[in-house]
């Protein structure tokens, strides 16, 4: 399997590019959200790749960060979702969105992206609301974060959250009020207070 391609960016199509590497150029599956990010034609590209295997041919689907091919893979394991719905959640959705939506059961966030229906996006939020940690949200950097390895910013978050629902705050107003007033540097208390303040709002 594929981990990555990395070479020279050949060509760029709809949705998808052509990577030279070694005289070989792939077809890589990728969304105009990444298309966007990536340099001009000619430019040196690196793309994390998820390598999908059918009875009718073989695909390769293209992204930045190796969080984004997590995730691809958590949305393709939906009944019902398939690549090019998961591309569109994954262009309209950042990873950490996603996580969010998901344990806060935000179905309307998923609604957003085009093909994805009421029903669907509930069956996401259901479907994979047990396969993601509520420590994984706290990533503030792109990038996958190892499991088991947590940052003392992201316990201090935790807490945090974990106290506002002690209070009877409900998880998805908890989890939403911490995004948005933590930073890396916050003790416990500290986003405690700036959280209730923003709550009372």
């Amino acid at each position: 399997m594929l981990a990555y391609i990395k070479g020279s960016l050949a060509q760029i199509l709809e949705q998808a590019v052509v990577v030279e590497n070694n005289n070989i150029g792939f077809l890589i599956n990728t969304s105009p959200a990444t298309i966007s990010r990536l340099p001009a034609r000619g430019g040196e590209v690196q793309l994390f790749t998820y390598m999908q295997v059918r009875e009718d041919g073989i695909s390769l689907h293209g992204f930045l960060t190796q969080e984004e091919v997590r995730l691809f893979t958590l949305l393709i394991s939906v009944s019902g979702i398939g690549p090019k719905v998961a591309a569109a959640i994954l262009s309209t959705l950042s990873p950490q969105q996603i996580m969010i939506a998901i344990m806060s059961d935000d179905d309307a966030a998923f609604s957003k992206a085009p093909g994805v229906g009421k029903k669907t996006a509930q069956r996401i939020s259901l479907e994979l609301r047990d396969k993601i940690k509520t420590r994984e949200a706290w990533a503030e950097e792109p990038g996958f974060v190892p499991s088991g390895h947590i940052s003392a910013a992201s316990s201090e978050k935790q807490d945090a959250m974990d106290a506002l629902q002690a209070l009877g705050y409900s998880r998805s107003e908890s989890l939403r009020a911490v995004l948005e007033t933590a930073t890396e540097d916050m003790k416990t208390e500290q986003i405690i207070k700036q959280a209730l303040k923003k709550l009372a709002r």
